[in-house]
């Protein structure tokens, strides 16, 4: 499986991709609602915060099949082509977006437009010119840690490997009990998703299958019920099961990757040939789907209204911006100059 050559026919990888894009548009669609408990009524931000507390392995999980893939390389490590056609893959589309963003909000924004862009794009290094880009923020700097990651473990025996994972569970448990440390980084704590995808990728997990799904539906009832408890306590929403960098998420990412690891290849026909369009332009659409979003999150607009509850709209308004989001990302993908910025 470490075989780059044989990626391709991996399916279950074009699933996780094509669930987590999912899962972090749902996120997004849900959105305006997190913080109106109280303000709306109680089906519909139990609905909204439902969704939140079941979807928030999206990008983790991306973190994960990004050191399944690039960590199992069996190629020569060359700098020049890692740069060019790993780094800048992502390097482009993340800058050219920032720009898109920024021209975006400014746009929007009341006072001059020429100020307004002029100060998101100056302040772009610190501070994302959009919502869902803070993950390049996080993500890229990973692409330095991998080229000196993969030789390392792949000189680790399976019992140090081991120890390693458990770390980093220890590691993320400390964050998510608070517990202070110069550990506790965003660059060393994302790198144990890299880990983790890399050592559920190399090897059979079938047999701890059931132990799996114990940790990882356990979390997620831990989430759900958590959230709901904290906010009748607090009389406010609480996002404190909800962080990427948390114990709950490790596992229900990695819950869900074993899962897809066992059973993503019993889907065949045309939903197995739609997942993998999806997962091919995964990226493409993570970029552009908050440009469609923009008038739906804007409540006065009565999008969320046109459905019974939220139950229903969240759900319904996903699949039809995932699909909006596709076609757009096709498009742009046949102009020789944009299809730069959808990979």
């Amino acid at each position: 499986m470490t075989n780059t050559s044989l990626r391709a026919s991996i399916f279950y990888i074009d699933f996780l991709r094509f669930i987590a894009v999912i899962a972090v548009i749902i996120i997004h669609v849900l959105g305006p609602f997190r913080f109106l408990y109280l303000q709306i009524p109680n089906a519909d931000w139990l609905a909204a915060m439902g969704y939140n507390s079941m979807t928030r392995w999206a990008v983790p999980l991306f973190i994960m099949l990004s050191g399944a893939l690039l960590l199992s390389s069996s190629k020569p490590f060359n700098a020049h082509y890692y740069l060019k056609n790993r780094l800048l893959k992502v390097v482009v589309p993340f800058l050219g977006w920032t720009l898109i963003y920024a021209l975006v909000s400014a746009f929007m924004s009341t006072g001059s437009f020429v100020e307004n862009a002029t100060s998101l794009i100056m302040n772009a290094p610190k501070e994302p010119t959009w919502y869902h880009l803070w993950f390049f923020y996080d993500f890229i700097p990973l692409y330095f840690v991998i080229p000196f990651l993969a030789p390392i473990l792949k000189k680790l025996t399976p019992e140090h490997i081991q120890l390693l994972v458990v770390v980093f569970f220890l590691l993320f448990l400390m964050h998510f009990l608070k517990v202070q440390s110069f550990l506790q980084q965003n660059l060393i704590l994302y790198s144990g998703y890299l880990i983790l995808g890399w050592y559920l990728f190399n090897r059979d997990n079938c047999p701890q299958l059931k132990y799996w799904l114990i940790a990882g539906l356990t979390m997620l009832l831990l989430n759900f019920f958590g959230s709901w408890f904290l906010a009748m306590e607090n009389g406010a929403y609480s996002s404190f099961f909800m962080g990427y960098k948390s114990l709950n998420t490790l596992l229900i990412s990695a819950m869900l990757f074993v899962l897809a690891q066992s059973y993503a290849d019993k889907i065949t026909g045309k939903m197995r040939a739609f997942i993998k369009i999806i997962s091919k332009y995964s990226l493409g659409i993570y970029l552009i789907h908050p440009l469609l979003l923009i008038p739906v999150r804007e409540l006065t607009n009565g999008v969320y209204a046109i459905f019974p509850n939220n139950w229903i709209a969240i759900p319904v308004i996903t699949f039809c911006v995932l699909l909006l989001s596709l076609c757009c990302i096709i498009l742009c993908s046949k102009i020789p100059f944009v299809r730069r910025l959808v990979p």
